[in-house]
């Protein structure tokens, strides 16, 4: 014992010990405060935010909120083919708006089959796990970018569970045009000569041809089992927890839950889903202050676009900043569509995140941890 009455400490455990807390506080620096360099990010970021923004005006002009959820993801179509050129990124979001026009129409078809006009929870999960792992395994063969099928089960379970769906060829026609909007825009830069690159129907044609190398092919199959265990453990889990708790939007948990599937390295998915939560948490304190301000629908459009401009702004640089304006964007957009209480949408919108980014946790981490107790045991 020493002089203070504590046990003695060996000098090696002390530097142990502290160099322990300091990986571990670099961690977190680097997860929350580090921020990449900006290239010309604000130009994807323009494009992104004018796709959704015109087509969101012209629903609150002629008073078709109702149709705001469908203008809403197909606008995502932007997103994609963000820093390729012209020829390459209209084929990209050509492809990207193709998929996401066929998810719309299956959810809006799929809801119009429940007799309540409500989709059952857990047949959501089921089919919504379907189309999680058959549009990742589509992403991955078409190369897009962000990958992974992130968007697509959001749009999906988000539809599905509209209790009230517009006449089909309305959501139709909305969908065709806020896509067709988004192709014109990506291809806006080409009004400056010196922003062109070229684009004639034989380059189309060439990008268009997808040659996928077999190990490639193998890698896609392989990665999508984790879009049918985390979007379905997940999805299971926050129903039954729900079930039992009194709140919904099971689907949150399951759109948390594949976020850390996409990554090039264990430690950077772990990262992404730590970086969900916490923005997440970050995220519903800027919403209960814009809440607290009662903004007018078509404030709420503006504030929409602004933060849609600013996830593409943050989205490559720092994944929690733009989770932060992720959340504000999401529940906006919820509230734009359904009016409904602020604050069940604050409670279910952290549960969800938290279930559904432990899952993914759990599944990019359970590979690794197998693989190495299996080394160790060899070893």
């Amino acid at each position: 014992m020493t002089r203070s009455g504590a046990l003695d400490e060996a000098p090696g455990d002390g530097r142990a010990a502290g160099g322990r807390v300091r990986a571990v506080g670099s961690f977190f620096r680097e997860m929350l405060f580090s921020i990449g360099p900006a290239g010309r990010d604000h130009h994807p970021a323009a494009r992104v935010a004018l796709g959704l923004f015109l087509p969101l005006l012209l629903l609150v002009l002629t008073g078709r909120l109702d149709l705001a959820i469908f203008a809403n993801f197909s606008a995502f179509t932007g997103i994609y083919g963000r820093n390729e050129p012209h020829r390459m990124r209209v084929v990209t979001q050509a492809r990207a708006g193709l998929l996401m026009f066929g998810v719309l129409m299956a959810a809006t078809l799929l809801a119009r089959q429940s007799p309540s006009g409500v989709l059952d929870p857990w047949v959501s999960v089921a089919v919504t796990t379907g189309v999680a792992w058959a549009c990742s395994v589509i992403a991955g063969l078409w190369h897009l970018r962000p990958a992974g099928s992130l968007f697509y089960i959001f749009a999906f379970a988000a539809v599905a569970s509209v209790p009230h769906q517009p006449p089909l060829w309305e959501v139709a026609l909305t969908s065709v045009l806020t896509i067709a909007l988004c192709l014109g825009i990506g291809l806006l830069s080409r009004v400056r000569p010196s922003h062109r690159t070229p684009l004639n129907w034989k380059e189309l044609r060439r990008v268009w041809r997808i040659r996928v190398a077999p190990a490639e092919q193998r890698m896609v199959w392989i990665e999508s089992v984790g879009y049918i265990v985390a979007p379905a453990i997940a999805g299971c889990v926050a129903t039954a927890v729900g079930q039992a708790l009194g709140f919904g939007h099971n689907y949150w948990a399951m759109v948390a839950s594949v976020v850390p599937l996409v990554g090039h390295s264990t430690r950077h998915r772990v990262t992404r889903g730590l970086q969900r939560v916490f923005g997440t948490v970050v995220g519903l304190a800027v919403l209960g202050a814009i809440v607290a301000l009662r903004p007018e629908v078509w404030q709420m459009v503006v504030l929409i676009a602004l933060c849609q401009f600013g996830v593409e702004l943050l989205i490559t640089r720092q994944y929690f900043l733009a989770q932060v304006l992720v959340t504000p964007l999401a529940l906006l957009s919820t509230l734009l569509v359904a009016p409904v209480e602020p604050g069940a949408l604050f409670h279910d919108r952290l549960i969800d995140t938290v279930i559904g980014s432990a899952v993914g946790l759990l599944v990019v981490i359970a590979p690794a941890v197998f693989r190495r107790a299996v080394a160790s045991r060899r070893a």
